[in-house]
């Protein structure tokens, strides 16, 4: 498996559970990128300043990057990314997860990042994208959609291995299959030691 991995993906389809498997199993360092654009209060760092923390947490030759911020990273995390491993879920499944997370870490006043706490009686907004992470997912999903389905046939992103998965049952099979493929080199030297 790749050094030098993102996972992307819409809200709800696992990009951070899937970038902290892979990146536990594959022992490589884990960079979230809602962790490094999210201020206390939800206030967003600019371009600039989101730009710069990604550039110092991916200089390294090890690292899985979960999240998207297209428009901002792309040009900094793709040209040194070996595969980009797309969560590329139906909605029936990713907004029911993103309903029920949103209400659960509401309940539980869940920080993340830090300082911030999920609200969810905006997650019911649907009309409003800018309030309801559920809104911005239905209405950014063709979006997202193209310009992946675009990027997989770039040339400039030739050296990248694309893994599309559109099931959890795929999203399963692949990280069984990494974790699988990460223990048979442990179990190859056990079974040649003296």
């Amino acid at each position: 498996m790749a050094r030098r991995i993102q996972v992307m993906g819409s809200s709800g389809s696992g990009k951070s559970t899937v970038g902290l498997r892979l990146a536990a199993v594959l022992d490589l360092p884990h960079v979230e990128l809602d962790a490094l654009f999210f201020l206390p209060g939800w206030v967003q760092r600019t371009d600039e300043d989101f730009r710069d923390r990604i550039r110092r947490a991916t200089e390294g030759d090890r690292w899985v990057v979960s999240g998207n911020q297209t428009r901002r990273v792309l040009d900094v995390v793709w040209p040194r990314a070996e595969t980009i491993v797309w969560l590329d879920l139906p909605l029936r499944v990713t907004i029911p997860r993103v309903f029920l997370r949103s209400w659960r870490r509401w309940r539980t006043q869940e920080l993340l990042w830090g300082t911030n706490v999920e609200r969810f009686w905006p997650q019911l907004a649907l009309w409003d994208p800018e309030r309801s992470v559920v809104g911005y997912s239905i209405r950014s999903r063709h979006r997202f959609v193209t310009l992946m389905t675009a990027a997989m046939s770039d040339p400039r992103w030739a050296h990248i291995s694309f893994i599309r998965l559109t099931s959890q049952r795929e999203v399963d099979r692949f990280l069984g299959s990494v974790e699988a493929a990460a223990d048979r080199p442990a179990a190859a030297e056990g079974e040649h030691a003296p």
